[in-house]
């Protein structure tokens, strides 16, 4: 599965998705991701919520191959449930 992070500069909970993604990857529990930052690729709240399909209040927003996790808080839960790090939580 791959993982896609829509996130923006400054934001911790970003930073966090983007570590947790990075550990996925190096278990080799993830086959990657890619971090999106919205303001360098112009993609607006509007945007996302085209594609989520509801509205967007924060970010990061995170895609786990095609269906749409959440937050940060939302992904590492679902680490967690599908146990894909044996220590996995970013905090």
């Amino acid at each position: 599965m791959f993982v896609a992070i829509f996130g923006r500069p400054g934001c911790p909970f970003c930073v966090r998705a983007k570590e947790l993604a990075e550990r996925l990857s190096e278990a080799k529990a993830i086959e990657g991701f890619r971090y999106i930052d919205i303001h360098e690729e112009g993609i607006t709240k509007a945007d996302m919520e085209k594609t989520i399909g509801k509205p967007v209040e924060t970010v990061p927003q995170i895609f786990v191959g095609q269906t749409h996790i959440g937050g940060f808080t939302e992904f590492d839960q679902y680490v967690r449930d599908q146990a894909l790090l044996p220590e996995t939580s970013a905090q």
